[in-house]
């Protein structure tokens, strides 16, 4: 299936699909700024409600002009609702917080107090936060939660998508926005696995009206393999003309399968936070994604120590361009601070080379 899409316009720019962004949680992609990421070609960035709210806080937010003028980044910011966050820190450990079809109440270990997050306030956040792209608070599970429990994620899901596109009106209308200036407003599919709850969700979602939609839920099983079959299920749910957001893929080889599913949008910290821990991505070719194209390369290895190539001769990034593999594992053994920075630049380049393959290649 292929995306009746070729872009989106949001307030801070167009998306030209398909697009990964990378995962700015706390209003940061760790070690890298504004400008670094502009380099890389980076399209958008998503950041996180639930995360935003705790530090710096969302007085602070606004106080710093919201999260464009807070990060220096002037393109696009999708923000998420928060509600994976908020589950996982809840089923992990029940003493954190509570969850009712009211919304949820956690309070993180070492918070001061506690927070509530409803369906309403997620929505007031984020327009507070000058987001591009609201995403509407859901009630995720796991693939292999009890059918009971999907149920209850599923309606629950339904009646907070109905809250938050009520909140959301009030907000646009309240705020006087030009059409052109407002946030596009997000639903989230929940159902597991099980086909018939996501075809209910999909349903009750496309009726409420909603600018795009998410993949709702952990995408992988429990072996780490993507759930391919949900997946494109799920996007055949909604119709092409609607882009749909693969929440959480972020792997180079499972954006490049959602991709031929028909997502649009893919997001993960796995990118960033591997090149961080040393792990760097390369192409085995200078084009197309055919046969075995993604290759690794750990920087640790004492092989790497004399060597004075690039990560990649096939990649223009400004640590390619400039530094050698066998400096960069100098400097990720001496744990010096410049590392992360080379590292994040190289793997983020790679992503926004792999979007623009997988783009060339369905032209």
């Amino acid at each position: 299936m292929q995306t009746g899409l070729k872009y989106i316009q949001l307030a801070h720019g167009r998306l030209d699909f398909p697009v990964y962004l990378p995962d700015a949680t706390f209003g940061v992609v760790r070690a890298v700024d504004a400008p670094d990421l502009v380099a890389c070609q980076v399209q958008a960035l998503v950041m996180n409600t639930f995360h935003l709210m705790q530090r710096p806080g969302s007085s602070t937010v606004q106080s710093l002009g919201g999260v464009h003028r807070m990060s220096g980044w002037q393109r696009p910011i999708v923000t998420d609702s928060g509600g994976f966050q908020a589950y996982s820190l809840i089923r992990q450990n029940p003493k954190f917080g509570s969850l009712s079809d009211r919304g949820l109440s956690f309070q993180p270990e070492g918070a001061e107090r506690k927070f509530q997050l409803t369906p309403e306030k997620s929505v007031q956040l984020q327009f507070a936060y000058g987001s591009d792209v609201v995403i509407c608070l859901d009630d995720p599970t796991h693939v292999d939660a009890s059918l009971d429990e999907q149920r209850l994620s599923v309606e629950r899901t339904i009646t907070w998508a109905k809250r938050s596109k009520q909140e959301y009106e009030r907000q646009w209308k309240q705020r006087r926005l030009e059409a052109e200036r407002r946030p596009l407003l997000f639903g989230v599919i929940q159902g597991g696995g099980v086909p018939d709850l996501r075809k209910r969700c999909a349903d009750a979602l496309l009726e409420i009206g909603f600018d795009g939609f998410g993949y709702g839920g952990w995408p992988l099983d429990g072996d780490g393999n993507l759930l391919t079959d949900i997946l494109g299920l799920t996007r055949e749910l909604v119709p092409n003309t609607l882009p749909m957001h693969a929440l959480g893929v972020g792997h180079p080889e499972n954006v490049a399968a959602c991709y031929r599913l028909g997502y649009d949008l893919f997001d993960s910290a796995m990118p960033t936070r591997d090149a961080r821990h040393g792990r760097l991505y390369t192409f085995t070719t200078a084009q197309a994604l055919d046969g075995r194209w993604l290759e690794y390369v750990y920087v640790a290895d004492d092989r790497h120590i004399k060597s004075d190539r690039p990560v990649s001769e096939f990649c223009d990034c400004h640590t390619c361009r400039h530094f050698s593999l066998g400096y960069l594992r100098h400097l990720y053994k001496l744990n010096d601070s410049l590392y992360p920075r080379l590292a994040t630049i190289h793997n983020l380049r790679f992503m926004t080379q792999l979007t623009d393959r997988m783009r060339e290649s369905a032209a």
